[in-house]
């Protein structure tokens, strides 16, 4: 499975940096972004391709917030096996991951079933409205998540009960709250760049 992506060739032994937009979004969202945020590393931007009502996607839902769950497991391995590829042409430091909103869900998917694959993650509005499997895997894994108090795609209950079971299966969890809603705030970026440094 291959992917349309957006690449940046970063220096010898530098980090690989993975971006995945939201909803409606292209392989331009967050490359930019992460460019800056790291400069001279590897960024490499996959654009979704499921196409909802002309917005592109990763995966398939039935719904707001209800996911086609086969769907999900087909293109999460499909996405695994892309990000697998991407590291064997770098031959990264180490990986990173940052995704927003759906992005956040098919880099969180990848790392309930390939830990190994992405060392720290930055989720964006992450919503996952099912209880994953345990995953040993994720022990010391960096992770942190930022959300909006009152976002009413990815409710804030939901997002506490994703960072609970992160922690509880090892990972290092920040997570991050600002007062509004699905945007992205000016403090969710302070807070991708302390989690960089």
């Amino acid at each position: 499975m291959t992917y349309h992506a957006k690449r940046t060739t970063g220096g010898e032994t530098a980090p690989l940096f993975l971006t995945f937009h939201g909803t409606g979004g292209t392989e331009d969202q967050f490359h930019g972004l992460a460019l800056e945020l790291m400069p001279g590393a590897h960024v490499t931007s996959p654009r979704g391709d499921v196409s909802e009502q002309g917005a592109l996607r990763y995966f398939r839902r039935t719904g707001e917030g209800v996911y086609d769950m086969q769907d999900l497991a087909l293109r999460t391995k499909a996405m695994a096996g892309f990000i697998e590829a991407e590291k064997a042409s770098t031959n990264p430091s180490r990986t990173l991951g940052l995704g927003y909103s759906n992005g956040a869900n098919i880099l969180a998917s990848v790392a309930m079933h390939r830990p190994d694959l992405v060392d720290d993650l930055i989720l964006l509005h992450p919503l996952i409205p099912f209880a994953p499997d345990p995953q040993p895997g994720l022990k010391g894994r960096r992770i942190l998540i930022t959300a909006g108090q009152r976002d009413p795609i990815c409710p804030a209950p939901m997002t506490r009960s994703l960072a609970d079971w992160l922690t509880a299966q090892g990972a290092e969890v920040t997570l991050h709250w600002h007062p509004g809603g699905h945007e992205i705030a000016r403090t969710e970026l302070a807070e991708i760049q302390s989690f960089l440094a």
